[in-house]
């Protein structure tokens, strides 16, 4: 079976006493209001990861995510931060390939290849994020592209260690723009994709795999994209720096 998930993406955002109170926020509403078989993730700025879990630590669908690693394993790259020292601080999921690091790093699927690796050794989980552009929505075959950010991303997995990876499908056109991807436009690339990890990983894999749709997705539209048959939660933006606003998507989603 599937995992539900809805994860939240907080991007370079929230003083520490913003952030604190966030998290308590979420916890508490989660704790009272979210069926406990829905995954919540929390991917936070660095800084927050050494104090986040222990304020959620006894909330078992509350998880501690990291928005980006390196893809060594170690080494001299100041500045940057590895996936064994993500896991020393107990993160559990990692964001890898962003459409905001695709874009603003130059991010290629080789390198994200890489980073898959990483996290994988470090036993979390990545959340691998594709989508394409407007230009490729109007005028290319923007199936054919984003099923090929997983072949070269990810098809390079023995099937054991596929089933771990969460994807996030993200309409770039739809995010920060205000544009939603309608509920057909979601399933259509949602089904093409877990087609595409069928026909390379079999029928059982695909069924397994958890695909989320992330592109400006709030409390209004989340109820009919998560209705969709082969979305299975959300990679949340904006919305989720809101307690209310994220805590009701989280809602949103049938477990």
């Amino acid at each position: 079976m599937r995992k539900k998930i809805v994860a939240g993406n907080w991007k370079m955002n929230l003083t520490r006493e913003a952030g604190t109170m966030l998290i308590s926020e979420v916890v508490n509403m989660v704790r009272d209001e979210v069926n406990s078989q829905v995954q919540v993730v929390l991917c936070m700025p660095y800084p927050y990861l050494g104090f986040a879990k222990r304020m959620f630590r006894s909330q078992a669908n509350i998880a501690l995510g990291a928005q980006n690693c390196h893809e060594k394993p170690a080494g001299a790259y100041t500045g940057e931060v590895s996936a064994s020292i993500l896991r020393s601080f107990e993160v559990d999921y990692v964001i890898v390939g962003h459409s905001e690091r695709r874009e603003y790093f130059k991010e290629s699927d080789e390198l994200l290849a890489e980073k898959v690796r990483q996290v994988l050794a470090n036993q979390m989980t990545p959340i691998f994020c594709c989508g394409e552009s407007l230009a490729l929505r109007q005028n290319g075959d923007y199936v054919g592209f984003v099923k090929q950010q997983l072949t070269t991303g990810l098809f390079h997995l023995p099937a054991q260690d596929f089933i771990r990876v969460v994807i996030a499908y993200e309409p770039i056109w739809a995010i920060g723009t205000g544009l939603t991807a309608s509920p057909e436009q979601a399933q259509e690339m949602h089904a093409a994709l877990r087609q595409h990890i069928a026909n390379h990983y079999g029928e059982t894999v695909a069924a397994h795999t958890t695909l989320l749709y992330g592109g400006s997705c709030n409390a209004q539209n989340a109820p009919s994209l998560f209705a969709c048959p082969d979305v299975d939660g959300g990679l949340i933006g904006g919305a989720s720096l809101k307690s209310r606003e994220f805590v009701n998507i989280c809602k949103s989603l049938p477990a």
